[in-house]
C-alpha cells in the first residue's frame, strides 16, 4: 500500500468532513470522508502519534463546521472545538487498540460500534453534550435520502456512513485486501443504492400545495411571527416594550377569524431582571400584551420568555438558589409558555441546557468562576425532566415546544410525540450566530426530526430563518434571514407514531451492546492469542 505523510492525510479528511457537511452541496463527500484516517491507520504509525493525527483531524472538522460559535462566545467556541474534538478521537482510539490486536476482522466493525456509542453518550445523553456533527446530520438538506430515519434515527445515518467509508477503503488498499476478504465494487455500489431505494419507496406521498393553502376549505391557520430583532439589542435597558409593541404589531396584521394559534420566537419576552410566572398576568409591563388577546380570544399565543418563580425558605424547589440578604429562594427558566385572554396556560422550562452557558455538569463545578468571568452560568437555568406537551385552550394542538437548539436531539423530541404531541414547534433565537452556516444548520437539522417523527414542524426564529416542515421533512414555506416576517398556513395535527417513536433508538441501541461485548470480549481474545504464540 502506498504511503503518504500522515498531515496529509488528516488534513484531506478534515476538509473532506468540512466539505460535506450543510449547507454544502458536497454531501457525497462523506461516504468517503473517513478513508484518509483510515489509510492513515493502516500505515502503522503508532498510538500517541496516531491520536495527534486524528485529533488534528477532528480540530479541522469542528472548527470549519462549527467556528461561528465564536460570534456569541469567543472563550466558548475555543473550548467546544478543542473539547469535542479531543472526545471524537476516543472510538478511533479504540478502534486503533483492539485492530492491531485482534486483526481487521474485529478491529473495522469495532470501529462502527464504537464511533455509533460515542454519539449515542457524548452527543446526546450526558452534561457536555453537543449532537450538533452527529454523522446522520450530514443529509438534512436531503431528507429525499433518508427517509427511513422514521425507524432508525440519525443513527442510521453514521452507520450508512462508515460502512461505506470502510468499503471504499477496502477497495483502494490492496494491503487491507490481505486481512478482509475483498470487498467488490457491486456490493459497495449495493451498499450505497439500497438506502436510497428505500427511501424513496417509504417516502408519504403529500400534496403540500394542497395541504398548506389557506382558504374556505380549512377551518384555521397558524401564525408564525418573524420579528427580526437584534438579540443584542433585546438586552438594552428601556427596549422591551418597543420589542413587544412590534410583535403585536405584526401578529395584528397577520392573524384573520381563522387564526387558532400564533407563534413566537424564543425569549420574544424578555426583561433585565426576568418575569414572574405567578404574576405575569399582573405585571404591568404585558398589559399591552393581554389586550391584544383579549381582541382575539379565538387565539391561543405559543412564546419565548425569560421567566422565574421565587419561593419561601422551606418551601423552595430542589433546584432553587437562595437570594442573597434575603429569605427567598429563586427558580430561572429559559420557557415557553402558552397563554390565552385568560392568562398563561401551561409552562415549558428548557431542558437542554447550553454546556457552560446555561449550565456545567457536577464534574465541571471548579470551573465555575471561569465561565462567570466570560458571561456564562453554571446553574442559572433550571430545566424539567419530563417532556410533557403543551395543549391549547381551544383544542387545536398538543403541541411539542423545542426551545432553542432542543430541536437538534432526535430522541428527545420523539418523547413528546410518544406522550400525545401533535405538532413540533421550535422557537429559537439563531441572531447570535449572525449571517453564518449555523443558522441554516440548525434550520436543516428541524427537516430531520419531522422524518423521524412524521410530525409537522413550526418554526419561529427571531432573525430568521422561519418555516414550516412537513411530514416528509420538506420545507413548504419558509422566510429568510433578516427578514420582518410572518408566516401563515394551515397545519394539521398529526397522530402518527413512528417505529423511532414506538420503541427505542435501535441502531445506538445495538452498537452499545456491541461495545460493551468488545469491552469484555477483547481482552479474553488478546490473552487467548498470546497463549496461542
Amino acid at each position: 500500500m502506498k504511503r503518504f505523510h500522515p498531515f496529509l492525510l488528516s488534513l484531506v479528511s478534515g476538509l473532506l468532513l468540512f466539505a460535506a457537511w450543510p449547507p454544502s452541496p458536497l454531501t457525497l463527500v462523506t461516504f468517503f470522508a473517513f478513508v484518509p484516517l483510515l489509510w492513515l491507520e493502516q500505515q502503522g504509525i503508532r498510538r500517541r502519534k496516531f491520536f495527534g493525527w486524528v485529533y488534528l483531524t477532528m480540530v479541522i472538522w469542528n472548527a470549519s463546521t462549527t467556528w461561528w460559535v465564536w460570534n456569541a462566545s469567543e472563550p466558548g467556541a475555543v473550548g467546544a472545538i478543542l473539547a469535542n474534538s479531543l472526545l471524537m478521537c476516543l472510538p478511533w482510539l479504540g478502534f486503533h487498540f483492539i485492530k492491531a490486536r485482534l486483526g481487521g476482522k474485529i478491529g473495522y466493525p469495532a470501529l462502527i460500534a464504537l464511533w455509533l456509542t460515542f454519539e449515542f453518550i457524548h452527543l446526546h445523553n450526558w452534561g457536555l453534550s453537543w449532537p450538533w456533527l452527529t454523522l446522520g446530520n450530514v443529509f438534512a438538506d436531503h431528507p429525499g435520502w433518508v427517509q427511513w430515519y422514521e425507524i432508525t434515527g440519525t443513527s442510521g445515518g453514521g452507520l450508512w456512513i462508515l460502512i461505506l467509508n470502510i468499503s471504499i477503503f477496502h477497495l483502494i488498499s490492496k494491503n487491507s485486501w490481505r486481512t478482509l476478504p475483498t470487498v467488490p465494487l457491486s456490493r459497495t455500489l449495493a451498499l450505497f443504492t439500497a438506502p436510497l431505494l428505500i427511501s424513496t419507496m417509504i417516502s408519504p406521498d403529500l400534496a403540500k400545495s394542497q395541504i398548506t393553502a389557506t382558504g374556505p376549505s380549512h377551518p384555521s391557520n397558524v401564525v408564525i411571527i418573524q420579528p427580526n430583532i437584534d438579540p443584542y439589542e433585546k438586552l438594552t435597558t428601556g427596549s422591551f416594550d418597543a420589542q413587544l409593541h412590534k410583535l403585536i404589531r405584526l401578529s395584528d396584521s397577520a392573524i384573520d377569524d381563522k387564526t387558532t394559534l400564533v407563534i413566537w420566537s424564543e425569549t420574544a419576552l424578555y426583561m433585565e431582571y426576568g418575569i414572574s410566572e405567578d404574576n405575569m398576568k399582573s405585571n404591568y409591563f404585558l398589559a399591552p400584551l393581554w389586550d391584544f388577546l383579549r381582541r382575539h380570544p379565538q387565539i391561543n399565543l405559543l412564546t419565548g420568555v425569560e421567566s422565574y418563580r421565587t419561593y419561601r425558605e422551606g418551601a423552595q424547589s430542589s433546584t432553587a438558589r437562595p437570594v442573597p440578604n434575603t429569605d427567598l429562594y429563586v427558580d430561572a427558566y429559559n420557557a415557553a409558555v402558552i397563554m390565552d385572554s385568560t392568562g398563561p396556560l401551561h409552562f415549558y422550562h428548557k431542558s437542554k441546557l447550553v454546556p457552560g452557558v446555561e449550565t456545567l455538569p457536577f464534574f465541571l463545578h471548579f470551573l465555575d468562576s471561569w465561565f462567570e468571568k466570560f458571561g456564562g452560568t453554571t446553574d442559572g437555568y433550571t430545566g424539567q425532566p419530563d417532556r410533557t406537551p403543551l395543549p391549547t385552550s381551544n383544542h387545536s394542538y398538543t403541541i411539542a415546544p423545542a426551545v432553542c437548539y432542543e430541536s437538534i436531539y432526535g430522541e428527545f423530541m420523539s418523547e413528546y410525540v410518544t406522550n400525545g404531541a401533535d405538532l413540533i414547534a421550535i422557537i429559537t433565537n439563531d441572531g447570535w450566530w449572525k449571517n453564518t452556516p449555523g443558522l441554516y444548520q440548525h434550520e436543516a437539522y428541524a427537516r430531520l426530526r419531522a422524518i423521524e417523527t412524521r410530525h409537522w414542524v413550526v418554526r419561529s426564529a427571531n432573525t430568521g430563518v422561519s418555516c414550516i416542515i412537513d411530514p416528509a421533512g420538506h420545507i413548504v414555506q419558509s422566510r429568510p434571514w433578516a427578514q420582518t416576517a410572518f408566516i401563515k398556513a394551515y397545519v394539521p395535527p398529526t397522530h402518527e407514531k413512528t417505529f423511532y417513536v414506538k420503541y427505542i433508538d435501535i441502531v445506538s441501541w445495538l452498537a452499545v451492546i456491541a461495545t460493551l461485548l468488545l469491552a469484555v470480549g477483547t481482552p479474553v481474545l488478546i490473552i487467548k492469542n498470546k497463549r496461542r504464540g
